[in-house]
């Protein structure tokens, strides 16, 4: 009958764990880009010491080029803001639909990476469909546009500032091995 009861608690923190982290899932499936208020450029500090790898794929619904000029911003919660004024290049076939262009940018060291915000200057359009960002410090992320993005604005995601947000309430993997002994000791 012991056995039995610690046979449950074990099966209820697992399904609960296991709860937890597909609720991070369909809560950033759900997240709509939006325009941000303001960007303020002095924040970025010119010290490219980490690299990133940047991977964004054009909608197949997005014109079947841009001559638009497009830049990124992504960081983490604490500060560390990486900039690049332009990522495109019409010449080499940058953006076009249905395509998948890398980037490897350097800048700051970040950690976990948890906004992203893209410009759009000029007047053809462009329909992102991913960015993917990863770094040495950081999880790979990625973030589902799929929409234009509007000409003049930054527009994007910010995980960091709504402390309810996924990424922010991720349960930290030693967290999930700390119950899993502790369920282990009541068991053995």
């Amino acid at each position: 009958m012991r056995n039995s009861h610690y046979f449950l608690r074990s099966c209820f923190a697992f399904f609960f764990v296991l709860g937890l982290s597909q609720a991070d899932q369909s809560i950033i499936s759900h997240l709509q880009p939006q325009p941000l208020e303001s960007f303020n450029l002095s924040l970025v500090q010119n010290v490219g010491s980490c690299y990133y790898t940047v991977a964004i794929s054009t909608s197949c619904s997005s014109p079947r080029y841009t001559r638009d000029q497009i830049s990124i911003s992504f960081g983490d919660a604490y500060g560390n803001q990486i900039y690049t004024p332009r990522l495109d290049d019409p010449s080499a076939g940058t953006f076009e639909r249905c395509s998948s262009d890398t980037f490897q940018i350097s800048g700051p060291c970040a950690y976990q990476i948890c906004y992203v915000y893209l410009y759009r200057s000029g007047r053809d359009g462009w329909k992102p469909d991913t960015v993917q960002i990863s770094g040495y410090h950081s999880r790979t992320v990625t973030f589902t546009y799929n929409t234009f993005i509007p000409r003049d604005v930054w527009y994007g995601f910010n995980l960091c500032q709504n402390t309810s947000s996924a990424l922010q309430q991720r349960t930290p993997k030693w967290f999930m091995y700390v119950i899993l002994a502790v369920l282990a000791s009541f068991i053995f």
